[in-house]
């Protein structure tokens, strides 16, 4: 094959991304996986934890504050409806608007799904001492700040 230039082609496993979509993709799983035996999606888990710190607000609050489209965060809020996790009520001022608030069901379940969010953590995470999690957790972080990453993952 002469003339012909050869390209080098750096090993698969060489790349910090294919690990941390290896890792990751594990730990999504197992959490979705355990999520569901209660019921709820993961997408669910983050407008609920989202709106456990919240408050009653709109569903555009809800779409700002996880990077959802409005579209996406307006078919969870139905979801979450139909499973009476929350409620909706007009606006006084303005009926075109509406708030959304969790149901006491809601606020009993969420400490529960966070524990189970707690637990898989633990689990996937135990190989590294303390000081290697919180390192993990701040070089993360840095990497999102820097990317200005605002949608929170929800698959």
């Amino acid at each position: 094959m002469s003339g012909t230039r050869s390209t080098a082609v750096s090993d698969l496993k060489s790349h910090i991304g294919f690990w941390m979509r290896f890792v990751s993709n594990h730990v999504s799983q197992a959490f979705a996986a355990q999520l569901l035996r209660t019921g709820i999606t993961v997408a669910e888990w983050v407008v609920l934890r989202e709106m456990f710190e919240l408050g009653a607000t709109s569903p555009s609050i809800v779409a700002e504050r996880t990077g959802m489209t409005r579209g996406t965060a307006s078919k969870l809020v139905d979801r979450l409806l139909a499973k009476k996790l929350l409620t909706r009520t007009e606006r006084a001022d303005d009926r075109r608007f509406q708030d959304i608030a969790l149901t006491p069901a809601a606020r009993r379940l969420v400490p529960t799904l966070a524990a189970i969010a707690d637990r898989n953590d633990r689990h996937f995470f135990a190989a590294l001492t303390q000081a290697e999690r919180e390192t993990l957790l701040v070089l993360l972080q840095k990497l999102a700040q820097a990317h200005a990453l605002r949608k929170l993952p929800t698959e």
